[in-house]
């Protein structure tokens, strides 16, 4: 048999057995892998590199690469009521559909293929995915004191989800996207699920981001976000939770019970002192966690790797155990974990059957020498900058370090242009 296009000579990251292997894909699919000699079509040479399974950015803002180091530094709440909100509200469909753009960009180069995204102007970041060739989740950001306040929000997810989801050879799936418990009312979200039950999909929201957040909730509920979810019929639909800084037991024995899967964002929750999830913890309870950058304004920028590493760290310093996070379960978070978290199923192993969403990294250089363990050269010792080739779905968006499908001048360019009407000087 002839395949689409043969990865040859190649390494896998989540083997140790220093064998080369054949990758073969077919259509938008893995078909073979293994140390026997297959035939391509078109054939990629993998000696000296690192064959492993594209990112999955659990949560993020894609378009906000246009505030990246526009406001540093700052309190999560005065930097969203006093400087991100009131920018955002001179954006449009065209500054969103530039500014998608260059974070995909940035996440194709540093080995993601896969994002969830929740922002604004939607339709415009899904014609940037189908324009590269990404594969993403996105939920339109909804907020609303009342349901009539936040109805017209909620009719621009609903028409995602029915222009997009499933579209681009399956590339984009949709979710609904209520911000937080303190920018939606109980109603609102109320009806926020009545409409995720309605359309069969799922909800991606903020939740229990600061301790701020969850003192105001109990204060206000006698619950906290966790609980409240939970009493309101969320989790029922089934729930990507953004953050999950400030979980206690409770949270976590209720996240359990419904599977809740978490997007953790260390970095964003370090430059924001929001604080470290409990990853340890929620591992242990079997609650399923990925990682995410969150936004290039509260990051600064959009490297997975770099939270990758970093959850690791965190959850070994946190628990006092080495062992709490292995570098093989950080692999694990950012690949199939992650996919697993934002709803999908064939996304994130090199094996038969899966997604062809496969990056090599370039081992030429001092940092992947001796090579002792290959999972734990790349979650420890490679750096994106080493990312040489990308596919997603079959196709080849970065070869040799050069996009196939993106103009990155033509981008970087008109991300200039719309700068000059969203952060007017």
């Amino acid at each position: 048999m002839t395949y689409d296009i043969v990865i040859k000579d190649v390494e896998l990251a989540d083997r140790s057995d220093n064998q080369r292997y054949f990758i073969g894909i077919t259509g938008s699919n893995i078909a073979y892998v293994g140390t026997e000699p297959v035939e391509g079509h078109e054939v990629i040479d993998g000696r000296d590199h690192l064959a492993a399974p594209g990112w999955v950015n659990a949560h993020t803002h894609v378009a906000m690469t246009l505030f990246r180091s526009y406001a540093d530094d700052m309190v999560l709440m005065d930097w969203l009521q006093n400087k991100i909100w009131p920018m955002e509200n001179n954006l449009d469909g065209r500054a969103v559909y530039w500014g998608s753009l260059l974070g995909i960009a940035e996440m194709i180069r540093t080995g993601t293929t896969c994002f969830a995204d929740m922002y604004f102007f939607m339709e415009e970041t899904a014609k940037a995915v189908g324009d590269s060739g990404i594969r993403a989740v996105l939920s339109r950001g909804l907020t609303g004191s009342s349901v009539a306040d936040g109805a017209s929000r909620l009719e621009e997810n609903t028409e995602l989800y029915r222009n997009w989801n499933g579209a681009c050879n399956d590339r984009i799936h949709v979710m609904l996207g209520p911000h937080a418990p303190y920018t939606c009312s109980n109603d609102y979200l109320e009806s926020v699920i009545a409409r995720a039950r309605e359309l069969g999909c799922e909800i991606h929201m903020h939740l229990a981001e600061t301790a701020g957040e969850v003192e105001e909730c109990r204060k206000k509920y006698g619950k906290s976000p966790i609980a409240l979810m939970e009493s309101l019929g969320m989790f029922e639909v089934g729930t990507l939770a953004a953050h999950c800084v400030h979980v206690d037991e409770e949270d976590l024995e209720i996240m359990a019970r419904h599977h809740v899967r978490v997007a953790h964002n260390p970095q964003s929750n370090l430059k924001l002192a929001s604080g470290i999830a409990p990853v340890a913890g929620m591992l242990q309870k079997g609650i399923t966690v990925g990682l995410g950058t969150d936004g290039a304004s509260s990051n600064n920028n959009l490297d997975m790797l770099e939270e990758v590493r970093l959850a690791a760290m965190l959850a070994k310093t946190q628990s006092g155990d080495p062992k709490a996070v292995p570098a093989s379960q950080a692999l694990a978070m950012g690949t199939w974990m992650g996919a697993e978290a934002v709803g999908l199923k064939n996304v994130g192993r090199l094996e038969p059957g899966q997604k062809a969403d496969v990056v090599l990294y370039n081992m030429d250089s001092p940092a992947w020498y001796p090579r002792n363990d290959r999972t734990s050269l790349l979650v420890y010792a490679g750096s994106s900058a080493d990312v040489d080739t990308v596919l997603v779905d079959g196709n080849i968006l970065l070869k040799k370090g050069e996009f196939t499908t993106i103009d990155l001048e033509k981008v970087t360019a008109e991300v200039e242009r719309c700068i000059g009407y969203v952060i007017p000087k």
